[in-house]
């Protein structure tokens, strides 16, 4: 891929994944969302929705669509015997985060990476390409993560590391002692720093995606 390329980062408002691509020698990498970057490239960042801007021509796709009402944790929610117009209103909600998955899954660019954890879009779409985690790329931290990718080779492990023990709650069940570190967290702030995308793998594609 040329140094020039043209990349879209899309969802992401940390600038992770543009700082590892400009670090690389890329110098057409943008980041889009509905928020302000956090990063260090403000004018690399636009802020705004993300479909017209994928109309443009792009040279690779990026992409982090919201998995609030798409991952499988949810799936309780969505029984209308239980909750009823709760789960109703949640369903209409899986269909919106379900057709924006979809426009960048049908977007015109011949290649194309979606991140999401596993949930609705593995049974609806397609089964993802291939699942990663933190710490196969340097990050001692558990976050399974789904790949669905057009184009691009499978992204390899850069080194792999062991995460901390889950943290254990009475109920018998566990999750990533990260995820319970930020729990006592506002809901958007904890959701924002659950879904930034971690350093070892921005670096892991912008080495392994930036040259094909």
């Amino acid at each position: 891929m040329k140094k020039d390329a043209k990349i879209l980062i899309a969802c992401e408002e940390s600038g992770t994944i543009v700082g590892a691509f400009r670090a690389r020698g890329s110098t057409n990498v943008w980041s889009c969302d509905l928020l302000p970057t956090s990063g260090k490239f403000p004018e690399w960042h636009i802020q705004g929705d993300v479909a017209p801007i994928l109309q443009q021509h792009w040279d690779l796709v990026i992409a982090h669509p919201p998995c609030t009402y798409l991952t499988i944790t949810g799936n309780r929610w969505f029984s209308v015997e239980r909750y009823g117009d709760k789960a109703l209103k949640r369903i209409e909600d899986r269909e919106e985060a379900r057709v924006f998955f979809m426009l960048f899954a049908n977007a015109k660019c011949d290649k194309i990476c979606i991140e999401n954890p596993l949930g609705f879009m593995s049974t609806y779409f397609r089964k993802p390409d291939q699942i990663i985690q933190p710490y196969m790329f340097g990050e001692p931290l558990e976050k399974k993560t789904c790949l669905w990718l057009k184009g691009l080779p499978l992204l390899k492990p850069t080194n792999l590391v062991k995460p901390p023990p889950r943290t254990q709650f009475k109920s018998g069940k566990s999750m990533p002692s990260w995820y319970a570190e930020v729990w006592h967290l506002p809901k958007e702030q904890r959701s924002i720093i659950r879904s930034k995308t971690f350093q070892g793998i921005a670096d892991a594609m912008a080495t392994q995606w930036s040259d094909i």
